[in-house]
């Protein structure tokens, strides 16, 4: 799906956007500003905003893959436009302590995103529905973006969240589970467990690695979601259980695992139905579909926690 024709019209005007600093980390619920991708924010309507990311260039996480020539990552793009979104509802008036769940997302580029010379200056156009309460208050919502790098239309995003506070976070937690959920600050990395080599999953550093006794047959792929908490990228800040962004990495290793490191993924979507917990194994299995699809389910115990699907650049299952 392409950027709407009135969406690019506007981010082409001279809409004098920043890319010279990071927004305050804050907006971004992150812990560290080197995690912080965007640079500006600014109101165009109602429930519109205009946003600008900075795409590094060399970053331990996100530029850390073996596929060439080197291109913008996708789940890089998936960070900037989740920032921008959770920036945005905050300007629009959400308390700064909410807490934004994903629920489910899409987002769909128009192909792979070659890296240049210099870092990428995307343009996120934000446009929000937010749905209420009887009392007024936010309960849950969803933004729409479309996303122009270097002044081309690139893609699409879609996110729906909901909306709690912390302390109903943790009563929600403490139903779900009987106990208070473990904390990443408080468990040490899996014991006992084969993490596949980097190359298998197109990376060069181990840290980056989050599958594990991973076990592959033509067009089928199993293994345990194990990533390490040390990974500042994906635990920038204390977690009770496995984020969105830790599921899309696990799926997109797999992926590879099925298509070789050579395949990209350029549409990626997720809908999540529990939370996954720290203390229990989590098992994704993947299977590869014609035209470079590949299916991700997440299990813990007999339930289903999540469900992944992306398209790759090149054909699954090779």
């Amino acid at each position: 799906m392409a950027a709407t024709t009135e969406a690019v019209a506007d981010l082409a005007e001279p809409v004098e956007l920043s890319f010279g600093r990071t927004i305050d980390r804050a907006l971004v619920h992150r812990a560290s500003v080197a995690e912080v991708f965007v640079t500006d924010i600014r109101p165009a309507g109602e429930a519109r905003f205009l946003a600008a990311a900075q795409l590094p260039l060399s970053h331990g996480y996100y530029s850390d893959h073996t596929a060439r020539p080197a291109v913008f990552d996708p789940l890089l793009v998936l960070e900037a436009g989740r920032q921008a979104g959770i920036a945005g509802a905050h300007l629009l008036g959400l308390p700064p302590r909410a807490m934004m769940m994903v629920a489910s997302f899409t987002i769909t580029l128009d192909g792979p995103l070659r890296a240049g010379h210099l870092p990428g200056e995307l343009r996120i156009d934000n446009r929000f529905d937010a749905r209420r309460t009887r009392g007024g208050r936010v309960r849950t919502g969803s933004v729409t973006q479309d996303l122009v790098l270097d002044g081309e239309p690139a893609g699409v995003h879609t996110m729906e969240v909901n909306v709690v506070t912390p302390g109903e976070h943790e009563a929600l937690r403490r139903l779900m589970r009987g106990t208070p959920a473990p904390s990443t600050r408080d468990l040490g990395d899996p014991e006992g467990v084969s993490r596949a080599l980097p190359h298998e999953v197109g990376r060069s550093n181990p840290l980056n690695v989050v599958v594990a006794d991973v076990e592959r047959s033509p067009r089928r792929a199993r293994a345990l979601v194990a990533p390490s908490f040390a990974n500042r990228s994906l635990f920038d800040h204390e977690y009770d259980h496995l984020p969105a962004t830790t599921l899309a990495e696990a799926a997109r290793q797999l992926a590879v695992v099925l298509a070789g490191d050579g395949a990209v993924p350029y549409e990626v979507s997720g809908r999540f139905l529990r939370f996954a917990e720290l203390d229990l194994p989590c098992v994704a299995e993947a299977e590869a579909g014609p035209g470079g699809a590949v299916e991700v389910r997440f299990a813990q115990g007999d339930g289903i926690v999540a469900e992944m699907g992306l398209r790759l650049s090149g054909e699954a299952g090779r």
